[in-house]
């Protein structure tokens, strides 16, 4: 095979590898920090933070435009600090890739901590331990399944992603042409035979992760 057929499957991996360790960092401290808690406007933050598992990704890559765009403020601080724009980069991927993803990961696991048995965690901070400490200590532990649940899914929405992919990094091949974005261009020229090949790859790769977690499931 050509490196050109080699270039969006490296690009992809690379992209839902840190994309998904983000997505697990961020979606562990808000379902830690959520965990528990009540106060006003709680759901609507919520929503918010669902509202990329339900729109279209056009519409959140469009918004990625918005906010991080070279019109936008943060977009034009950014190109300031690092002498060139976010948007249409390798980092722009992964950014897109993580705002899709999050959802999933936190649903997940903030599932699996709230299923941890909440007299464990009383009997712990009888005992003076903090919440960074409960977390790290009991509710994790406890639901380490569900943990790498939501890393894995996180990993395999990540590799899919298309539509906000395309609208906030392009379709650069080498810098931005990850899997999904390659296949399509594929299928338009025609190739369809190269199509086929990204198409395997990518069903092999989610194939397996969604395998983890059925046997994780399993287990459970």
């Amino acid at each position: 095979m050509s490196p050109d057929f080699w270039s969006p499957i490296r690009l992809s991996l690379e992209v839902a590898s840190v994309a998904s360790i983000l997505v697990f960092g961020l979606a562990l401290a808000a379902a830690g920090w959520m965990k528990g808690r009540t106060f006003a406007g709680k759901s609507a933050l919520e929503t918010l933070w669902m509202l990329p598992l339900v729109l279209p990704p056009s519409v959140v890559g469009f918004g990625l435009l918005v906010m991080l765009g070279r019109n936008s403020t943060v977009g034009q601080a950014i190109e300031w600090v690092f002498r060139q724009p976010l948007v249409f980069t390798w980092w722009a991927a992964v950014i897109a890739a993580v705002v899709v993803a999050f959802p999933l990961a936190y649903q997940t696991i903030k599932t699996g901590l709230e299923s941890v048995d909440p007299d464990l965690e009383d009997a712990a901070r009888s005992m003076g331990a903090g919440e960074i400490q409960l977390l790290w200590y009991i509710s994790i532990p406890l639901a380490w399944r569900s943990m790498i649940t939501g890393y894995t899914l996180g990993f395999a929405r990540a590799l899919g992603e298309f539509g906000a992919t395309l609208m906030f990094a392009g379709n650069i091949p080498g810098k931005t042409q990850t899997l999904p974005t390659a296949i399509y261009i594929a299928t338009e020229s025609g190739d369809m035979m190269l199509a086929t090949y990204w198409v395997a790859a990518t069903v092999l790769v989610s194939f397996g992760l969604l395998s983890i977690v059925h046997w994780l499931k399993r287990r459970s």
